[in-house]
């Protein structure tokens, strides 16, 4: 059985403790908001969340999308489910008040997005790709055009969708060959043909808004000739309602190995009607908005299915009755008690809580960046965001995967059938490391973008943070062996960082060779980060207030410092021992039935 319940109280130390917005009321005032009022609303998501969209997972997945004639009709019950979602305001919860939102922190969303995702990952995506297309309209398309759809779209009434990929190009957009034609009324007619589009037909809303790169005629080649472009599928009169429907269709949606509740579409644009977002050939600008915003939301994807996959696999092997624990009389003892279970168990949920953790940090930045009159708080907030991004997309869609497998294990036999549902978040879970950018791609990002970006600026900011923070914890007795093991890791992420600078730039091979393995040297550096400050935090409360909460927070941290963040040691040799072991590997090498 899937087994879902909203880790609110988690959440709530986060917000109150973690982030500190008890004693942040010039933030919240900006809002009208009190730490109270957030609380509430983490309440009827969880119960949005556990109530309506848990019990449509496993159905929904077992029915998938049906395509008829270019039309595409969800499983039962999401079209009611989204109406539920809609009338109650979730789809604007951080769009501005102008525009019809919520006006709620970025953060709020975040938080929203997880608890989707772990109770049905494929009902997240209609209004996830929508969250992220009203950020790319509201930062650059002009007033017209934000004053017709941003409404509608924050409402609910209608979606978004992000249409990229082509069939002869996916990361490398510049290859794109979709053409975007400027007519006398200032429009332009769109025509090409885009693949593996998200929620690109569907019967959930009245109408779907597709932003689309596109080339103008005599555009500059590559990915400096590309335009941005917003495509309905019905074109709105000026008051909002619909007039005629555009030149395109749904030619077809995938079948997929997982997320089947969710379609994923092949569109052909014909003379298709749109309008240009932002600047002509500035397209990827105005995109990347979108998606640095849709990265993060696979990586709270991640977070999401590894929740329910911890809570689905602790409540069964609570149940299960299987074999006996040292000294036991029993017949048989539950699961629970074997060290391989509650070694498992361990790992998947001091991952869970300190990637949330991570999350709500990176998602304060964003109001940070939104509220804040420091123009120093502002920057080093952009910085933040733009270090975290590939590392929470990458290495908590990987967590996602891994945590479903291993809770398909804990099941044993009754995972992989699929009565239970456990299989289906291995499923499920697989293509987060694959959209919004491969997670290899992130790495390369990371190293070869990221790295170097400014002088090496983020990287100094975010070690220059953790230094000043730990100078604090030189004092604290209880913390001395954590702080002591956490200064191991860094330690070996410094060297790392400080041997990669080192290799000579024209040997880019050997640069982007141990990519993967820096993104996730750095990321359990970064988790090991927010685990002392709730170690500390929670040290603290536990004097003030014993609790098991409290207690449960330092059990849980000091399992990963003594088992999980050692892993660095091994990431810091398999990188400094250089990429010649695969980059001068004979081609030939790689073919097998030699003759002996």
């Amino acid at each position: 059985m899937q087994f879902y319940k909203a880790p609110v109280e988690d959440i709530k130390f986060l917000l109150r403790d973690f982030l500190e917005l008890s004693n942040k009321k010039s933030f919240l005032n900006k809002l009208d908001l009190e730490i109270d009022d957030l609380e509430a609303i983490l309440n009827e998501a969880a119960k949005l969340c556990e109530e309506t969209l848990l019990p449509l997972n496993q159905s929904g997945d077992q029915e998938g999308c049906k395509y008829e004639k270019g039309q595409v009709f969800a499983p039962k019950g999401f079209k009611e489910a989204y109406k539920i979602f809609s009338n109650n305001g979730w789809q604007g919860i951080k769009v501005n008040q102008k525009y019809g939102g919520q006006n709620l922190p970025y953060f709020m969303n975040m938080i929203l997005d997880e608890m989707i995702s772990s109770s049905n990952m494929s009902f997240g995506l209609y209004p996830g790709l929508t969250a992220n297309a009203i950020d790319a309209i509201e930062k650059n398309a002009n007033e017209k055009l934000k004053n017709l759809y941003l409404p509608k779209l924050a409402s609910g009434e209608w979606s978004g969708t992000m249409n990229l990929t082509e069939p002869q190009c996916g990361t490398d957009l510049g290859l794109s060959k979709t053409m975007a034609v400027p007519q006398n009324d200032g429009s332009f007619h769109i025509t090409g043909t885009k693949i593996f589009i998200t929620c690109g037909e569907h019967d959930l809303t009245e109408n779907i808004i597709h932003l689309v790169l596109a080339r103008t005629p005599n555009a500059p080649e590559g990915i400096k000739g590309i335009s941005l472009f917003l495509v309905p599928k019905f074109i709105p009169n000026e008051d909002g309602s619909l007039n005629d429907r555009n030149k395109l269709e749904c030619g077809s949606i995938e079948k997929k190995l997982g997320i089947n509740a969710s379609p994923t579409c092949v569109m052909h644009y014909n003379d298709a009607k749109g309008w240009l977002v932002g600047d002509i050939n500035k397209g990827m600008k105005a995109m990347f908005i979108m998606m640095n915003g849709a990265r993060l939301f696979v990586g709270i994807q991640g977070l999401g299915i590894s929740e329910i996959a911890y809570q689905s696999a602790l409540n069964y092997s609570k149940e299960r009755l299987q074999g006996r624990s040292q000294n036991s009389k029993n017949t048989a003892d539950p699961i629970l008690v074997h060290p391989e279970i509650r070694k498992n168990l361990l790992h998947i949920k001091c991952l869970n809580e300190g990637i949330r953790a991570l999350m709500l940090w990176v998602g304060y930045q964003f109001d940070l960046i939104n509220y804040s009159d420091d123009k120093k708080i502002v920057q080093k907030a952009e910085n933040i965001i733009s270090l975290m991004t590939p590392i929470l997309k990458s290495f908590s869609s990987d967590v996602g995967c891994n945590s479903s497998n291993t809770a398909v294990q804990i099941y044993g036999g009754h995972g992989y059938i699929k009565d239970h549902g456990i299989e289906q978040f291995v499923r499920d879970s697989r293509i987060a490391p694959i959209y919004e950018g491969t997670n290899g791609i992130q790495a390369l990002d990371l190293i070869g973008r990221k790295f170097n970006m400014d002088n090496g600026i983020l990287l100094d900011n975010f070690f220059s943070l953790i230094n000043d923070y730990l100078k604090d914890l030189s004092k604290n007795k209880k913390l001395i062996d954590f702080v002591n093991k956490f200064n191991n890791s860094f330690e070996d992420l410094i060297n790392v960082t400080e041997h990669i600078k080192s290799i000579d730039k024209v040997n880019l091979n050997e640069i982007n060779g141990p990519a993967v393995e820096y993104l996730e040297l750095i990321s359990y550096v970064s988790i090991g980060f927010v685990w002392l400050q709730m170690m500390e935090i929670s040290f603290e409360k536990n004097i003030e207030n014993e609790s098991d909460f409290f207690k449960s927070k330092i059990a849980t941290g000091s399992y990963y410092f003594n088992k999980i963040l050692p892993k660095t040691s091994f990431l810091k040799d398999n990188i400094i021992s250089g990429a010649t072991n695969y980059n001068e590997y004979n081609d030939k090498f790689f073919e097998t039935g030699f003759n002996l």
